[in-house]
């Protein structure tokens, strides 16, 4: 009786331990080669961006834990290339918060930048990637008009980027190529050469796009549709940090077309959302625009994936209490970082919510009655995190529009040899 327990007992195992073994082998080269070649979706496990979809980089984020890199979205999805002929003022776009202000841009010759950064690629770069926004801070320098961080209201040659006219003629080459986009430039104004402005954007080759300050709603009314704006090629909207600027050269006073949150630590501050002292409060109907700032005093560029994941949602959601609006723009640094969707999901949720009603704009339905929406398949907002093989292998680095240390998939063989003690156990039963 015993001997044929034991016959059965061996003949039963056999299967099972093999089928156990294959699993745990599948499991094993699933985990370091699950997609490649361009085909990974996002939050799927990737080696490199070439691993990853179109619009995707390759990227991780230590500061939530998750060292495993995963496809992250690096573009926006363009709201008006699915719902359009709405008005501007029914949109939501990103925003750069110091557009300028770039990871490795060149100091000036001979002087060591000190500085503080808030980008990680090209302005036009920023564009092709789905930006709608840009925020420049202007300064007299070097008898000319440059992007400059501050010092006390002075553009130091420690401070300085690079003249203004090199990123506006980015824009304007952007526009040139892209008839059918919109561009808003803010600018932080430190511009006192009469006319400065106004003719930096005519040498620039901008205005011919320029948005008639005459044209703008002062008193909270719908803008034109983006038809309509594209229709006039009045698609740079451009407003200024200094009141007297509207009447001596056209440019629109920002707050008096905006409602906008405070900047800097202010406005990442949980559960709060003040309205910045130089706007009307946030519930004001005489303004029709809502910008809404959402970076830290001091930008980390290590965090910024961290910042753009729940915290990022749940301040959307304040300033929604607040305001009783959805921002029309969002102003964040290092706009691509994020632990999956990040910014880029976030908007096509504020957008499929305005437009059509839907939990994301790619739900929308061009034409259908408001609430009409497809099934869109959402990926998890919970990756599981890896991290065999990866430490020290991966920095949380951009591979989208510059390259960045490569990472090293885990080698099957010794991950088998880390597991061979379970599967010898396995076989022992």
């Amino acid at each position: 009786m015993c001997s044929r327990f034991l016959e059965c007992r061996r003949k039963c195992q056999a299967p099972l331990i093999a089928s156990l073994f294959a699993s745990l082998i599948s499991l094993l080269f699933t985990t370091s080669v699950a997609c490649s070649s361009g085909n990974c979706q996002v939050l799927e496990s990737c080696s490199a961006a070439t691993d990853c979809g179109p619009g995707l980089y390759c990227g991780n984020c230590p500061a939530l834990g998750r060292t495993q890199p995963i496809c992250t979205r690096g573009q926006a999805t363009i709201p008006t290339a699915i719902v359009n002929g709405l008005p501007f003022n029914k949109y939501t776009w990103i925003v750069t918060h110091n557009s300028f202000s770039i990871v490795d841009a060149p100091p000036l010759p001979g002087v060591q930048r000190l500085t503080f950064y808030n980008q990680e690629d090209t302005v036009t770069n920023q564009l092709r990637n789905g930006v709608r926004g840009l925020m420049l801070d202007m300064y007299d320098f070097q008898n000319d008009i440059w992007l400059c961080h501050s010092f006390k209201g002075q553009c130091f040659n420690f401070t300085a980027f690079q003249p203004a006219i090199n990123t506006l003629k980015e824009v304007e080459a952007f526009m040139t190529e892209n008839p059918t986009e919109i561009i808003t430039i803010i600018i932080e104004d430190y511009v006192h050469t009469p006319k400065g402005l106004t003719n930096l954007f005519v040498s620039a080759g901008l205005d011919k796009y320029w948005y008639p300050v005459s044209k703008m709603p002062k008193k909270g009314e719908d803008w034109p549709t983006v038809t309509e704006m594209v229709q006039a090629n009045h698609r740079l909207l451009v407003f200024t940090s200094i009141a007297s600027k509207e009447a001596e050269e056209g440019i629109a006073y920002q707050w008096k077309y905006f409602v906008e949150n405070e900047s800097g630590d202010p406005g990442v501050q949980q559960g709060s959302c003040p309205h910045r002292k130089e706007s009307k409060p946030l519930n004001s109907r005489s303004a029709s625009l809502f910008l809404q700032n959402y970076f830290p005093t001091y930008p980390v560029e290590a965090d910024a994936c961290k910042e753009h994941s729940a915290p990022l949602a749940e301040m959307v959601n304040t300033c929604y209490k607040a305001a009783g609006m959805l921002p029309n723009f969002v102003a964040v640094n290092f706009y691509m970082r994020s632990d999956g969707g990040g910014v880029f999901d976030i908007l096509d949720k504020m957008n499929g919510r305005s437009l059509c009603g839907c939990s994301t704009v790619t739900a929308c339905q061009a034409g259908a009655p408001f609430g009409s929406c497809k099934n869109v398949a959402m990926p998890s907002t919970s990756p599981v995190t890896n991290t065999a093989g990866s430490s020290g292998s991966f920095t949380g680095s951009v591979q989208f529009s510059k390259s960045a240390a490569p990472v090293h998939s885990p080698n099957c063989m010794l991950l088998l040899l880390m597991y061979f003690p379970f599967i010898a156990v396995l076989l022992q039963l």
